[in-house]
């Protein structure tokens, strides 16, 4: 699962202290790296910009990061909802401007923990769909067959040129990935390549 679109300026409050909630759309370390600097920019009079974030269809790559809080206080409290809410392709900042009255480690780790909490609430969240690329290459003549198969898988063309020989760019669901390539080897004139 991951986000339709970014959530912005979700806020709550705690004794005084302001947390603001940032949810973005990421599918690499470096569009992290360019949310965090347009944050920090935005809210470099804040007291800390803790975050975490999980990349990769299965959220295997993950960080998290505490930004001067206590250790565990921040950052782990953001990732944990991020897996609650068992979205991907997401990063989650909280910004927190201090109140004066310092929370101690239980309303650190409350008061990040509902800010990501409330602003995945706000989320929009769809499944994503994980898909592999791969070429398929055939003589003109068994083009129909290729055509079958591809209705048949209900997969997407991003791209064909049909002359004496037809080659396709195909997509796939990760899920059936395997079935469908095994499906087009079964073609024994047809040359599969990803």
């Amino acid at each position: 699962m991951t986000i339709n679109d970014s959530v912005e300026g979700i806020i709550y409050k705690e004794k005084g202290s302001k947390f603001i909630g940032y949810l973005f759309s990421v599918t690499t370390e470096d569009e992290v790296q360019l949310k965090l600097k347009e944050i920090y920019k935005k809210y470099k009079d804040a007291r800390h910009c803790s975050y975490a974030y999980r990349l990769g269809s299965a959220g295997l790559v993950y960080r998290v990061n505490d930004d001067g809080e206590p250790s565990n206080t921040a950052g782990q409290p953001i990732y944990r909802q991020l897996l609650a809410f068992d979205v991907t392709e997401v990063l989650l900042i909280v910004i927190r401007y201090f109140g004066g009255v310092k929370l101690g480690v239980g309303g650190l780790i409350k008061s990040y923990k509902a800010t990501a909490e409330q602003t995945l609430n706000k989320a929009v969240i769809v499944e994503n769909k994980v898909e592999v690329d791969f070429t398929v290459g055939c003589s003109y003549e068994y083009t129909h067959k290729v055509m079958k198969l591809i209705r048949a898988h209900k997969l997407t063309i991003k791209s064909q040129e049909m002359h004496l020989d037809s080659q396709f760019i195909l997509c796939a669901p990760v899920g059936v990935f395997k079935e469908v390539i095994t499906a087009f080897k079964e073609l024994r004139s047809v040359k599969v390549t990803f």
